[in-house]
């Protein structure tokens, strides 16, 4: 656990700040997070790198967070493309609801892409996390991470246009 802790926690630590932006709170979430993995780490079914699985248990413990503190769950951080926080809180209802719905078209689309490619889209537009951090973490290149999500944004986009040429 300890080479585990050595090698994710500085990217724990960013994606929990990217979220929380208080490097205080991050710090002591990072330190929640490596916990819980330590006391579940016979729950890790190598279905995703350790990595991502470390950012999955991060984020719900920061969400637990939230929760406690009897704060809003932050729903403008969810991005794809689709729904920005500022289309969010300018538009009335009626849009809210077709950007809701329109988001959750994408992410069930996403479902069909390969593993590695929606990991990727997930760590970019969730985590809002770097080419650079995202190739670190699948331990590929930066530039593979860019093509990956570039080549996963265009499936979107066509899954999109089919599915909307479907509905005329």
């Amino acid at each position: 656990m300890e080479e585990i802790y050595q090698e994710n926690a500085k990217l724990v630590y960013r994606f929990l700040l990217k979220y929380c932006h208080d490097p205080h709170l991050a710090e002591e979430l990072t330190q929640e997070t490596f916990l819980r993995a330590m006391r579940s780490i016979d729950r890790y079914d190598h279905s995703c790198k350790i990595s991502v699985w470390l950012c999955q248990i991060a984020k719900h413990i920061y969400l637990q967070y939230l929760a406690k503190q009897g704060k809003e769950i932050p729903t403008e951080e969810i991005d794809l493309d689709v729904m920005t926080s500022e289309g969010i809180s300018q538009k009335g209802t009626e849009e809210q609801v077709i950007r809701k719905y329109e988001l959750l078209d994408v992410l069930k689309d996403m479902q069909s892409l390969p593993e590695q490619m929606r990991e990727v889209i997930y760590l970019r537009t969730m985590a809002e996390l770097s080419f650079r951090e995202i190739g670190e973490i699948l331990g590929k290149s930066e530039n593979w991470a860019r093509v990956t999500f570039y080549r996963g944004k265009e499936k979107l986009m066509e899954q999109r246009r089919e599915a909307y040429e479907d509905n005329l």
